[in-house]
């Protein structure tokens, strides 16, 4: 089996933008399309990144998909054709994203179809963000717990993306409330990378999206396969999808709340 690169692209906010180099195992050597779009409670537009799937040994850039026909609808019939703003780039021109609504995705590419379903899950209010200190190889290290309460009902999963000054933590922070269920939350938000570590002084910034449980298994298998896991991470595989027709990526629906804190 041939080892591919895929760039997955955060659309989650305008203020933290990067691109994760994920290596994944995939059944033959043949280019996938990756698709990559967030429908969230902000403003819009909002976005949808159409790539193809690359070999290590290409250049790790972005291969945009520009000929595709790609279509937003929600439950309340309001059908958006996605304009192309650039490099696969797609962008909404009047869909609405807004707590429980359910959005359905189709892209066309050379006469196939991929499809997509997405629904957001209700806010889990942010409270406020933590400052955690414990000791490690003889000094302090500090860490961020985003505080917030958990619902009665079983079945609620977040993801956070912390940036550190200017520095974005690549780590893919996902939890679930299958042990601790209507609790306020207690778990730290820790990298994985060693070299960025927070300290007096930093900015911390912290994204909070209430997801789906589908976007959670997404996300947490990306999360095995960088090393994160338990036991330094799992073999590289496709991740789980909600995207039918043979594509890679997610497409997800979730809330977005925002925080900063200075470590003092």
């Amino acid at each position: 089996m041939k080892k591919i690169i895929l760039l997955f692209s955060l659309f989650a906010t305008t203020l933290v933008g990067c691109d994760k180099e994920i290596t994944l195992e995939l059944d033959d050597s043949q280019p996938k399309l990756v698709i990559d779009g967030s429908i969230t409670d902000q403003a819009g537009p909002y976005f949808v990144q159409l790539s193809m799937s690359t070999s290590v040994n290409n250049p790790t850039r972005i291969n945009g998909v520009n000929n595709a026909r790609v279509i937003i609808t929600d439950q309340a019939g309001v059908k958006d054709s996605l304009q192309l703003v650039s490099n696969g780039l797609y962008r909404t021109q009047k869909i609405k994203g807004v707590e429980g609504g359910t959005y359905n995705l189709e892209v066309l590419v050379d006469q196939k179809k991929y499809t997509a379903s997405a629904s957001m899950p209700q806010k889990v209010n942010l409270d406020s963000l933590r400052i955690n200190t414990f000791p490690f190889n003889g000094e302090i290290r500090y860490s961020v717990i985003p505080v917030y309460s958990d619902p009665i009902m079983l079945g609620n999963s977040y993801r956070f993306i912390q940036k550190i000054n200017d520095t974005l933590d690549l780590t893919f922070h996902v939890f679930n409330d299958n042990l601790n269920n209507g609790k306020v939350n207690q778990r730290p938000l820790r990298g994985g990378d060693d070299n960025l570590k927070i300290k007096p002084r930093d900015n911390v910034f912290v994204e909070m999206q209430c997801i789906s449980n589908t976007s959670y298994t997404y996300y947490y298998s990306l999360n095995l396969q960088s090393g994160a896991g338990p036991g330094g991470g799992t073999a590289p595989s496709n991740p789980p999808s909600n995207i039918e027709g043979g594509a890679l990526g997610i497409f997800s629906a979730h809330t977005v709340q925002r925080k900063t804190v200075t470590i003092r």
